[in-house]
């Protein structure tokens, strides 16, 4: 939630308004929060294609390489 309001905020300038009158300002905020979803929604990836997986940390390369195993989770440490 801290994000989205630091983007609109920071950048797409919701600190200051174009319009007087809570009823502008109000019209300005709702298109600038349909603009930013349709954005979003653009960089979506399509549902047929698989997320590439991500690239192995620099601490998973170095257990790799010493034939460390190592955990898919921290979780996984138990307590």
């Amino acid at each position: 939630m801290e994000s989205t309001v630091n983007e609109f905020a920071h950048g797409h300038g919701m600190r200051r308004c174009r319009y007087r009158g809570q009823g502008k300002v109000h019209v300005q905020h709702v298109l600038t929060a349909i603009a930013v979803n349709i954005e979003r929604l653009g960089g979506l990836a399509p549902a047929e294609e698989a997320p590439t997986p991500r690239q192995p940390t620099a601490f998973q390369n170095y257990l790799d390489q010493r034939e460390l195993p190592r955990l898919k989770s921290w979780r996984t440490l138990g307590s």
